[in-house]
């Protein structure tokens, strides 16, 4: 059998499992302790690292002490003072375990995946998830996996239990996949003196997998799986458990995945309240960048600190007392930023990634520019463009792309679900704030397999030519949408990557006071 897996799917198969537990504190620490942005922390396009990795965000580890809490990605270090509440940009310091693996330990963990270890009143215990049977061994004979099993070895054990977390058959009846991806354990949590674990699959190609936590009670030596219905599609990215036994409350990170694009957003953050006696059936709450203050469209990991939930995207941060989430006063967030300095004889500015006629030049005395995006323009040169903020804005008109009714697109009766837009249009992977259709930084799907990430822009009907973007962060401004074609205004242009040196920071998120109603709810079937 062939089990084509996406490399960039599946980082997390090595180490997502090692998110380490943390312990609650509220503690304000001293600033002076805190680490001094002493210089701009630069973004550079150039060696040989590929076109986007300079716009992945994504935290990989969250570091906490009694005087900063650090949020560690690929590339730099997000790092937040408790005592006076700023930001600072560092090198990153992500450890080795944590890396993406190299192509060999990747082969290695997928024919014969390692167990990790957790520790329970001062007790080891060993877990490891796996395909049965494996479809990678070295085996001539090998067959297509039938389930997915959670393995895990007791202290006092030498041998480990299994438990059966889902079937082939099982992933096939909720329609959600024809093949089980690989999974992966992405947290593991100690709490009144049980064990839980959240578990995700690769999705791509046909291959997906069931969201399921997984628990354990050491004394009565039994295992409890957690299946929510809304959750199936969905890979649980990261776990805490708030409150206490009588009402806990499984706060979740989610995201999906598939060919080519390993980071697509899915329901957020969810939080999973069981129904009392038992934790198998409960309710779900979605927070996501349609309905909540999020600041980001993926949530990767989460801390707990006593009543407070820091929860960081590939967009930004926020911080939110978890009691009260349902209030977007209790929100508090911040997202990243890249902002450069204008030259002394101001910038020129393009509408469009390829066009060669300067529409508009932007004053020197704005002194910086918020930078949205890198594209390249000749992929032999790798020579490109940023997409840069422009507050007076280009319009587009686009002939021949329109809205389409979810139902029409699938020839079903399916309806999008409440993290989607209710029409499948151009500015789809755009949400609505309340004022205009913004885009984050993780809410750019990169299609790596299909010519990079789309935007506003004409279609083409030639293969492999690049189309003229219009826009591909830039804010929008719905002028006309009809089933044919769609008018925007975007409150962005382009510039010549030369002109700009980009640096990264940490901006507040401003709520918008006054918020318009979704113009995309005018538009009927």
């Amino acid at each position: 059998m062939k089990h084509f897996i996406p490399i960039l799917a599946v980082f997390g198969l090595l180490n997502a499992c090692s998110s380490p537990l943390y312990q609650s504190s509220q503690t304000i620490g001293s600033s002076a302790n805190c680490p001094e942005q002493a210089e701009p922390m630069p973004i550079a396009m150039e060696g040989d690292e590929a076109f986007y990795d300079h716009f992945d965000y994504h935290t990989r580890n969250i570091v906490a002490d009694t005087d900063t809490v650090k949020f560690k990605t690929l590339q730099h270090d997000f790092v937040y003072c408790r005592g006076d509440r700023n930001w600072t940009v560092q090198p990153g310091t992500l450890p080795e375990e944590l890396q993406p693996p190299q192509p060999e330990q990747f082969q290695q963990e997928l024919n014969s995946p390692s167990y990790q270890t957790v520790e329970l009143n001062g007790q080891t215990y060993q877990y490891r998830v796996i395909l049965e049977p494996n479809p990678f061994t070295s085996d001539e004979q090998r067959q297509e996996p039938e389930e997915v099993v959670f393995e895990l070895i007791a202290p006092d054990s030498e041998q480990p239990q299994r438990q059966t977390l889902y079937t082939l058959e099982q992933v096939k009846q909720a329609e959600i996949g024809s093949g089980l991806g690989v999974p992966r354990v992405t947290a593991a949590v100690d709490y009144e003196n049980r064990l839980f674990w959240s578990v995700a699959s690769e999705q791509g190609e046909g291959f997906s997998g069931i969201a399921t936590v997984v628990g354990y009670n050491p004394v009565a030596d039994e295992f409890v799986m957690i299946q929510p219905p809304e959750l199936q599609g969905q890979q649980i990215t990261d776990l805490v458990i708030a409150g206490d036994s009588t009402n806990p409350v499984f706060w979740m990170g989610t995201q999906m995945s598939g060919e080519g694009s390993p980071y697509l957003p899915g329901m957020g953050l969810v939080a999973y309240r069981p129904t009392p006696p038992r934790v198998t059936s409960g309710s779900i709450t979605a927070y996501h960048v349609r309905n909540s203050p999020i600041v980001g469209a993926i949530v990767d990991q989460v801390l707990l600190e006593s009543e407070r939930l820091w929860v960081s995207t590939g967009n930004g941060i926020c911080q939110v007392k978890w009691q009260g989430a349902d209030n977007p006063q209790n929100w508090s967030c911040w997202r990243f930023a890249a902002m450069a300095k204008l030259p002394s004889e101001g910038l020129p500015l393009y509408s469009s990634l390829q066009d060669q006629t300067v529409d508009a030049t932007l004053p020197p005395d704005e002194e910086t520019v918020e930078v949205l995006w890198w594209m390249p323009i000749d992929y032999e040169t790798r020579n490109g463009r940023y997409e840069v903020r422009y507050d007076e804005g280009f319009n587009a008109a686009l002939e021949g792309q329109g809205a389409v009714p979810w139902s029409e697109l699938y020839q079903s009766s399916r309806q999008p679900n409440s993290w989607q837009p209710s029409v499948y249009w151009l500015g789809r992977e755009w949400h609505w704030n309340g004022d205009r259709f913004v885009r984050g930084f993780d809410e750019v799907a990169l299609s790596l397999f299909g010519g990079g990430p789309h935007g506003i822009e004409p279609d083409t009907a030639e293969v492999g030519s690049r189309p003229d973007v219009n826009a591909i962060r830039g804010d929008l401004e719905l002028l006309e949408l009809t089933e044919n074609s769609t008018s925007v205004k975007h409150y962005s242009g382009w510039v010549e990557e030369n002109a700009l040196e980009p640096y990264l920071t940490v901006v507040p998120q401003q709520p918008i006071l006054n918020p318009r109603p979704n113009p995309l709810m005018d538009f009927r079937e």
